[in-house]
């Protein structure tokens, strides 16, 4: 089979496509030829050879990946063979190997994927639709919130407009460029800002007017994260869930204290912590996935083209959730 390997740490350029041995299907497990595979910021941090959160660095050669699509082609010992041919979308967990034309994972990790569901929005959903559903849990948005969601127009931060939209809340997305922001206002935002404008903060001001920013959902921290912080007012919450400025939002307690503000980790050991509970929030985005209610903004690159997705992702020049077909 072909599939994207990676020899050495380093640029997004050390990502090879390569013909390589099939991988085999033991007892518990399934083959799957894979349609879709989701790429992930983290694997681009991996690839460069550091850590991240739980994930330690990867031993080389190694095919990057966690998120797959497509259709089961094998069983193994002890897994029904009604599998067989059905459509289905797995997160491979801490054991990568999505960049390929076929995958293995356990048949527990299976989900199935309806007819009229492409399997780039499965993949979309099984990964960060289930992040997305978790920092949702903990923000629990009400219609009398002014939401305002940092990087709006990636995969995490489409979502949040959505949802917050839906929840009846005034949402403010802020995102990096006049087509990222257009993006954001088709997602249906109430406010759609340019934060490559020095004066975004004010623009988020004058747009909400009297109302002040209740909840602020950041993946960015850093400068701009702290501009958003920055604009809560009394009683607002902050609710994180990564940094891919490379740097957390810095505050004090002080900070949170002048104006009773609150503020959360959204991920983390609040999952893993409870049993079943990661298989439990992807079960909920594929359903949200299938209502309509959640539809993923998806990016697609051909997976022999997986090394300009990497540089696409860092560049901060996608939208949505980059996806491998």
């Amino acid at each position: 089979m072909y599939a994207i390997r990676l020899h050495e740490f380093g640029p997004a350029e050390n990502l090879v496509y390569e013909d390589v041995p099939d991988p085999q299907v033991t007892d518990g497990q399934v083959g799957i030829a894979v349609e879709a595979s989701g790429v992930h910021f983290i694997d681009t941090v991996q690839r460069a050879g550091s850590a991240e959160g739980p994930l330690a660095v990867p031993e080389l050669p190694t095919i990057p990946g966690r998120e797959v699509a497509g259709t089961v082609d094998a069983v193994g010992a002890g897994v029904d063979p009604s599998w067989l041919g059905r459509r289905v979308v797995a997160h491979l967990g801490p054991v990568p190997g999505g960049y390929a034309r076929r995958a293995v994972v356990a048949a527990s990790a299976l989900h199935v994927v309806p007819d009229d569901v492409g399997a780039d929005a499965a993949v979309a959903m099984i990964g960060t639709g289930r992040t997305a559903l978790a920092v949702l849990d903990t923000a629990a948005i009400t219609s009398d919130d002014v939401v305002l969601v940092t990087a709006a127009a990636g995969g995490l931060g489409s979502l949040f407009v959505q949802a917050g939209r839906r929840a009846g809340a005034v949402v403010v997305g802020v995102a990096g460029g006049p087509d990222k922001v257009r993006q954001v206002t088709k997602l249906g935002a109430t406010h759609a800002i340019d934060y490559l404008d020095d004066d975004w903060p004010s623009q988020v001001t004058a747009a909400v007017g009297d109302q002040a920013v209740s909840l602020v959902l950041d993946g960015v921290g850093g400068d701009l994260g702290r501009s958003a912080f920055d604009l809560l007012g009394a009683g607002g919450r902050l609710v994180m869930f990564g940094s891919s400025s490379g740097q957390l939002i810095e505050f004090t307690s002080l900070d949170l204290i002048q104006r009773g503000l609150t503020a959360t980790w959204g991920l983390g050991a609040k999952l893993t912590r409870r049993p079943g509970l990661m298989r439990e929030l992807e079960t909920r985005s594929l359903a949200e996935l299938a209502a309509g209610r959640l539809v993923p903004v998806v990016q697609r690159f051909p997976l022999e083209r997986a090394a300009d997705a990497h540089a696409a992702l860092e560049a901060r020049r996608t939208t949505g959730k980059v996806v491998l077909v």
